[in-house]
């Protein structure tokens, strides 16, 4: 389980991001940070895989790096202050569908959808969109979408192509160049739940029938 120890350990390091006082906590980050997210995405896996079965079952290689890419940032600082892992079928950096997991000293961010969209890959989307409009809306409009997630989310172009502007007004998603969801929920309280796995699930559950229709425009281009 995700713990106090966890959240500490993060809140330190946001006050010592450097490799010193890192190789200094390097046991502590192996036995409270990196070993209970494991286990947590490990306990998440047969869900997910029911639902998707395509998708890698592998925890360890849905991780991301705590080094942080640095080559091309302003911000020198080393190290990421949460862990974060992608779980879909075609691994943590797929252009397909994936669910996402993210926890820091501050936040649990769970969430799922599209976020690297390639040109061929959008264009198959907005003429998904365009054909299945209500049934896009739906997914959106459903209850438990709206509770857990509120919006769609995901960088828009500014102006898209003349074929899909009149459908704009009704599905301003349509413009959308990423399609996915983000809940956030204080860490503080998550680690208080007796069944963190469940409770992320509960989220995964939510936002899986946007994956499958999201599926559908890669069958296309397939």
């Amino acid at each position: 389980m995700v713990s106090k120890e966890y959240i500490a350990f993060f809140k330190e390091l946001e006050k010592n991001n450097h490799k010193e006082w890192f190789d200094k906590h390097r046991k502590d980050y192996e036995e409270n940070v990196r070993a209970p997210f494991i286990e947590l995405v490990e306990q998440v896996i047969p869900a997910l895989t029911e639902m998707e079965p395509s998708i890698l079952p592998d925890a360890k290689k849905a991780l991301f790096r705590i080094n942080r890419d640095i080559r091309f940032s302003k911000d020198k600082t080393p190290y990421n202050t949460l862990m974060k892992a992608g779980l879909s079928p075609g691994g943590k950096k797929s252009e397909l569908p994936g669910f996402y997991l993210g926890i820091g000293a501050d936040y649990v961010h769970v969430g799922g959808g599209l976020y690297q969209v390639s040109k061929e890959a959008l264009s198959n989307i907005r003429n998904l969109i365009a054909q299945n409009q209500d049934e896009f809306l739906s997914i959106l409009e459903q209850k438990d979408f709206k509770e857990l997630f509120g919006e769609l989310q995901g960088e828009r172009n500014k102006r898209i192509d003349k074929q899909y502007s009149e459908l704009e007004s009704k599905v301003p998603y349509i413009a959308n160049k990423q399609f996915y969801v983000m809940a956030k929920t204080p860490s503080s309280e998550f680690i208080k739940n007796n069944n963190q796995a469940a409770f992320l699930i509960t989220y995964y559950k939510t936002v899986q029938p946007l994956h499958f229709f999201l599926n559908r425009a890669f069958k296309q281009s397939s």
